[in-house]
């Protein structure tokens, strides 16, 4: 099921309110408003947000919010997002869609993305789960996907940071070598980082091991939106 951020709720609440109260804009249409509010939103959530998630910050969820376009462009980029993400959804049910501005952060969990104990090989059902997100990678071809790996705290910090960057470095090398163009990815490995629950017990360290995904628009996809806009 995805998730609307809770930063962007509230941004967009806040904006929502500033705007409601001028009578210029109360006199807009609805796509006159959602240009405004996309536009200002964008320097918000992109300032605010960006400067602190999009430099390497919080994985995919800081990749994201990094770089925002907002005003009528970003729309037409979030609804693309949108449509990608249904189809993700729809090809992977267990795996967390999550769309934040206008792009998509995509968990896969050890019951979608598992690797053998202190391995970097992926596991059969690894592969069968990234086969069925193929289609829908393919099928937006001018969107870049940063990979992102993290283990659980079992172990050195070092080693763990060694591993992850190795088991995305596998995501990348499976998805290239079906097809996919090498020039869209890029892998980091951040380790015990960013932990999504806690590594106290070993249904929260399973958790913890997992590969992230950032969907974000390309340059061709950026400047595509922005002349659909400029019509």
């Amino acid at each position: 099921m995805r998730k609307l951020n809770i930063y962007l709720v509230v941004s967009i609440l806040a904006l929502g309110n500033i705007f409601t109260s001028c009578e210029a804009v109360k006199n807009t249409n609805k796509t006159q408003r959602g240009a405004g509010i996309g536009a200002v939103g964008g320097a918000v959530i992109g300032g605010i947000l960006g400067n602190n998630l999009g430099k390497g910050g919080n994985g995919a969820l800081g990749a994201v919010l990094g770089g925002v376009i907002g005003g009528v462009a970003g729309g037409v980029i979030g609804n693309k997002m949108d449509q990608q993400a249904r189809e993700i959804e729809t090809a992977l049910p267990g795996a967390q869609v999550e769309r934040v501005g206008e792009g998509i952060r995509l968990v896969l969990g050890e019951n979608a993305v598992r690797f053998d104990t202190n391995k970097s090989t992926l596991t059969s059902t690894a592969r069968a789960n990234l086969d069925k997100l193929l289609d829908a990678f393919n099928h937006y071809p001018d969107t870049n996907i940063r990979i992102y790996g993290y283990t659980d705290s079992t172990g050195s910090a070092e080693y763990n940071l060694k591993l992850s960057e190795q088991r995305a470095a596998s995501v990348r090398t499976y998805l290239i070598g079906k097809g996919l163009a090498a020039s869209r990815f890029v892998t980091t490995g951040l380790g015990i980082a960013d932990p999504i629950a806690t590594n106290d017990t070993p249904e929260g360290r399973s958790q913890n091991r997992r590969v992230e995904f950032a969907i974000t628009a390309n340059e061709k996809m950026v400047q595509e939106a922005e002349k659909e806009a400029g019509k």
